[in-house]
């Protein structure tokens, strides 16, 4: 068992809903960042999603294309990337998942990026803009290496491609909450539930919900009816506008304390009528 998937076991017996805390390696620098993950970590985040700097994204909205960009100029390579996800490991034992697009891994070295990314530590790999029919060969180094595949599933999915994606993926599955990029939204959409049941009808595997996923009360409906909530955006912007601060590490840690004790509030189960 993964240390993704023991994770997400330990909680479904403590009736818990997941935090998933995503933020970009480098931002706002590379030593703030790597301060920024342990706070994180303490704070109570279940998972660590750490985003990978990349000049063309695809599914990042301006916030975090900002931040990417930022890291970029920080010169925040893969390489580096990947010693900051082993100086966490280090020090803490949170499942910490990279998200990156296809091309950084290709220009990496598929088979280099698997086993590096193994040795320092990483649970697993989101690649945002690998389909499924297309993700052989990265199925098959990941696997190779111990390393959990979790692919999204968008709001328009067809039932036969909810099926290729959650018997590929492992760890969780990614449900994206609405068509788009990434960002923080005043409303989770009003189809959400029926979305996850829609998934659920085709899995057993943990199901967790991103996009638009900002505030306390989000993560409570989200953890509601999927097993765990996503933030992204709304951390990501936290960190900009307190980036100057000396209490920015501080600041991070008790937002993430919000969120996280959202989780713990209305739990449903698997079993439980939505």
């Amino acid at each position: 068992m993964s240390r993704i998937e023991a994770c997400f076991e330990k909680l479904g017996q403590q009736k818990q809903g997941a935090l998933i805390v995503f933020t970009v390696a480098g931002h706002p620098t590379p030593q703030l960042s790597s301060e920024l993950l342990i706070a994180i970590a303490d704070a109570g985040a279940d998972v660590i999603e750490l985003g990978l700097p990349f000049s063309d994204p695809l599914a990042d909205g301006p916030v975090i294309q900002a931040a990417s960009q930022r890291a970029l100029a920080e010169d925040m390579t893969p390489g580096r990337v990947l010693a900051l996800a082993a100086e966490f490991r280090a020090e803490r034992d949170v499942p910490l998942v990279l998200m990156t697009c296809y091309n950084p891994i290709c220009q990496f070295g598929l088979e280099r990026f698997g086993t590096d990314s193994a040795a320092a530590g990483v649970d697993g790999v989101i690649v945002t803009d690998l389909p499924p029919e297309e993700a052989e060969d990265w199925v098959k180094v990941a696997r190779r290496s111990e390393t959990d595949t979790i692919f999204l599933l968008s709001p328009n999915s067809p039932a036969p491609r909810v099926k290729k994606v959650v018997d590929l993926a492992s760890g969780f599955v990614y449900c994206v909450s609405r068509m788009g990029v990434t960002g923080a939204r005043a409303e989770l959409p009003a189809d959400l539930a029926e979305l996850v049941t829609r998934i659920r009808r085709e899995t057993t595997k943990p199901i967790a919900v991103g996009f638009g996923v900002s505030r306390p009360e989000h993560v409570t409906d989200v953890c509601r009816v999927a097993d765990g909530a996503v933030v992204g955006s709304a951390v990501v912007s936290l960190i900009d506008r307190q980036a100057g601060s000396a209490g920015l590490a501080d600041t991070v840690g008790a937002f993430v304390r919000e969120l996280k004790a959202a989780t713990r509030g209305g739990r449903v189960t698997k079993a439980d009528p939505l």
